[in-house]
């Protein structure tokens, strides 16, 4: 290939990566959905859809890095920008489904952990492995375009799972090494009606 063809080729890639946060299928920032700005996250539309009804209420679960390219790969390193949001951030007790929709570039997932009495997101110490205890976990959704549990949601993708939990607060979290400290939590109220 020729240095010409191989410039070419690179310049048409950073411009279809440049892309991949801006257009149509662009969702607003963390920041933009409390009124700020969009702290360096990067957003693309789905590549997969979930289906058309899910039973319950529908919590959509937003999951996103920023600060990283498509390249990155291996563990998330300590200190790097990730997000968790789930909107609406509290819900009716009985059938709730998670839409978890990976915004990033590196994949995620999303498990739903009881919060203890006094206790709250955020506060749980990952081990060695940069994961937290999940004893006790309700619910998982780690499939790519599918439910429940698998080997993670990729990025562009959505997984999702149906869970049925009564009044109380949850938290919600990524446990793929060190993204829960990297800030992949949120907690869920979980209203008697």
């Amino acid at each position: 290939m020729s240095r010409t063809t191989m410039t070419a080729v690179a310049a048409a890639a950073v411009a279809v990566l440049a892309g991949c946060g801006t257009g149509a299928g662009a969702v607003p920032g963390p920041g933009m959905m409390n009124g700020a700005g969009s702290a360096g996250y990067t957003y693309s539309g789905p590549t997969c859809a979930t289906p058309a009804t899910l039973p319950g209420h529908t919590v959509t679960v937003m999951l996103a890095d920023a600060g990283m390219g498509s390249m990155m790969g291996g563990t998330a390193p300590l200190g790097a920008p990730m997000m968790l949001r789930s909107m609406p951030a509290t819900v009716a007790a009985g059938r709730i489904s998670l839409v978890a929709q990976n915004r990033g570039w590196r994949t995620h997932e999303l498990v739903v952990l009881p919060l203890r009495a006094g206790s709250v997101a955020g506060a749980l110490v990952p081990g060695a492995d940069g994961r937290v205890d999940e004893t006790g976990a309700l619910g998982e959704a780690s499939a790519t375009c599918a439910a429940d549990g698998g080997d993670g949601i990729t990025g562009g993708a959505v997984g999702w799972t149906t869970v049925t939990l009564p009044a109380g607060r949850y938290e919600l979290v990524c446990n793929l090494a060190n993204h829960y400290a990297d800030g992949m939590h949120q907690e869920l109220d979980v209203t008697a009606g």
